[in-house]
């Protein structure tokens, strides 16, 4: 075997071995992934939607208050009034 021939065959076989490797550690989270349960997280993440759900709520009812546009405006005016 010649040295070229031999650098070509540890460069393919690191090669390879990585590929593999990498090949073994997404499956392993894949079977993670599937193995967690459902249900506990289920709950969490419906608390969380709801929280979030009431938080665009308010600011929905802010925004179209109104009183925030002339707020805005307001401040807009006092902004322009001073760089003047």
């Amino acid at each position: 075997m010649s040295p070229f021939e031999m650098v070509v065959a540890i460069v393919l076989i690191s090669v390879v071995g990585s590929l593999f490797g990498k090949f073994l550690k997404l499956k392993q989270l894949n079977l993670e992934f599937r193995a967690r349960s459902p249900g506990a997280d289920d709950e969490a993440l419906r608390r969380e939607l709801g929280t979030l759900r009431q938080r665009v709520a308010a600011l929905e009812t802010i925004v179209t208050d109104p009183g925030f546009e002339l707020s805005r405006q307001i401040d807009k005016l006092a902004y322009a009034s001073r760089m003047a």
